[in-house]
């Protein structure tokens, strides 16, 4: 297909490749920092646009990963936005981690001008990015989902279309308050197993077999226990999806209160100077 790729940060640039190498695209792409943009092109091919509304025209499918809400509505409705230069049929794919709020939004425009919108947050991290290994979950309409869904295969193991517009999004906050618990709780057990004077890795090893077992411990237990945490999906993001959590949460009734509590255990961890540390760096709170 002739796709475009608007974003080319951490995820993005990688999302972007696996268009072009693996699934065999023709990519066009776009990014905020233009030479982003022509090292991309110099690295795997395609071509590079300096709007957004140019990288769009005349594609079939247009995927977006940006920062924010403000962002998305720049890259989309801005002076030179995407949708000023999509086609009738075109489908548009947002990979940003933002509100349901703005997918609900831009889906009515979308629809408004003959496009098709679908909010597709995805978890994985940078390494799921590198990989190609990403799980995308997804809220929009049926058929427009099922025509990008092989397209998005190519840097997804898993894709699912969750419901109505919006459904994406709010998937995503789940995933979002779901982390959050459990790295304070393997936190708070490596600093338990450290201070009772036990053999962490020895520890890790016998209870990642058993029900405490998960992706935050296979994957971080090694880095926090040598205080490592230079890498990562940064706390700075994570605030930012928990404040989308807890907005959610206000509007429609949820009772959050431990999503509460470590979004302001990572407002210490923004003071002690780590925003830009990996989230698992609630250790280093406890360790201060």
């Amino acid at each position: 297909m002739n796709v475009a790729f608007l974003g080319l940060g951490v995820m993005g640039y990688h999302m972007a490749k696996h268009l072009k190498v693996k699934g065999g695209h023709a990519v066009t792409v776009y990014n905020r920092t233009a030479a982003k943009a022509d090292g991309w092109v110099k690295e795997f091919g395609g071509r590079a646009d300096g709007t957004p509304m140019g990288a769009a025209k005349d594609q079939e499918i247009v995927f977006a990963c940006v920062g924010n809400d403000d962002d998305l509505r720049a890259v989309t409705l801005g002076e030179n936005g995407a949708f000023h230069g999509m086609k009738p049929g075109s489908i548009f794919v947002d990979h940003t981690t933002a509100s349901a709020k703005v997918a609900r939004e831009l889906h009515a425009e979308a629809k408004s001008r003959g496009i098709a919108f679908i909010d597709a947050p995805v978890s994985g991290g940078e390494a799921g990015a590198v990989n190609g290994v990403l799980t995308v979950m997804c809220g929009g309409e049926a058929e427009p989902y099922a025509k990008a869904e092989p397209v998005i295969a190519a840097f997804a193991r898993a894709c699912r279309l969750m419901g109505e517009p919006g459904a994406g999004q709010l998937t995503k906050m789940v995933n979002q308050i779901c982390i959050a618990g459990l790295v304070q709780g393997l936190s708070e057990g490596v600093h338990f197993a450290k201070k009772a004077g036990l053999d962490v890795e020895a520890v890790i090893a016998v209870i990642s077999k058993g029900a405490a077992q998960s992706w935050q411990m296979e994957n971080r237990y090694k880095t926090m226990n040598e205080g490592k945490f230079d890498f990562g999906f940064a706390v700075d993001w994570m605030r930012k999806d928990l404040s989308i959590c807890l907005e959610e949460g206000r509007e429609n009734g949820a009772n959050l209160p431990v999503t509460a509590l470590v979004d302001q255990f990572y407002a210490e961890v923004q003071k002690m100077g780590g925003r830009r540390w990996d989230t698992s760096s609630l250790l280093a709170r406890l360790e201060r």
